[in-house]
């Protein structure tokens, strides 16, 4: 009896289940109601309590001074100061978080959210806004060839931040190329800081999907944000000026 008493149940379950599993259902209609978030309905006071410290904490972290802008940055092609503000940030820390010699670094014009840096204090929360998507700062070893097509690229989009390079636009394409105060070899290799959208074929950049990638899980946004500390350190304000990095031809 002890024993029937345990096993009856049990070949009712399974019964059951193996009817379940053989029974299909199909849904004969959706519906679906459309909530408005407004102010009309009553703050829970309690959720309000449990989320302040987080508020707090969060706020005081967007709203700390990371640096003074000296004048306005703005982001404009050919070339832009806000864009050479960046790429200088992106170079200077790519070799210093990578420990190593990188030729160039740039970032897709598209890639800036913001289209001004207003004179002033510039709080972490504004470089969130700069750069809301953690895209790693990366490094891609390229033939020169095969950065001369990435060149074109960016030539044809109407130019795009660049440092430790500068160019020409001319019909669309990249000439009068000079990396480092010489001309591109189309032989030799260069170490580039790239981003990791870019890197994998973002923005149409399929010349770079198949390159090996070198990182260590930096961000860019952590880059600038390192990049505006050393300044800090240094007494230094932020500023970029016009350096015909990237220009039209005439």
């Amino acid at each position: 009896m002890y024993h029937r008493f345990f096993s009856y149940p049990l070949i009712v379950v399974l019964l059951f289940s193996a009817s379940a599993c053989t029974r299909s259902y199909q849904s004969q209609s959706l519906a679906y109601k459309g909530y408005r978030i407004g102010k009309t309905m009553p703050v829970d006071s309690s959720v309000l309590r449990f989320l302040q410290p987080f508020s707090d904490s969060v706020n005081n972290s967007m709203n700390m001074v990371l640096g003074q802008v000296t004048e306005s940055l703005e982001k404009a092609q050919p070339e832009g100061t806000l864009g050479n503000f960046m790429v200088d940030a992106f170079l200077h820390m790519a070799r210093i978080k990578y420990q190593t010699e990188v030729d160039l670094a740039f970032v897709n014009f598209g890639g800036i959210r913001l289209t001004q840096l207003p004179a002033g204090p510039i709080t972490r929360g504004k470089v969130f806004e700069l750069m809301p998507f953690d895209n790693l700062l990366i490094l891609q070893k390229v033939k020169g060839s095969v950065l001369q097509q990435l060149l074109d690229l960016t030539a044809a989009r109407g130019g795009w931040p660049m440092a430790g390079i500068s160019l020409r636009i001319s019909n669309g394409k990249a000439v009068n190329v000079l990396i480092g105060g010489k001309p591109l070899d189309p032989e030799k290799i260069y170490t580039i800081a790239n981003s990791d959208f870019i890197a994998n074929g973002g923005d149409n950049a399929d010349m770079l999907r198949t390159l090996p990638q070198i990182t260590n899980g930096y961000l860019m946004r952590d880059a600038i944000i390192d990049y505006l500390e050393l300044l800090r350190q240094q007494g230094k304000k932020v500023t970029a000026t016009i350096e015909n990095r990237v220009s039209n031809a005439q």
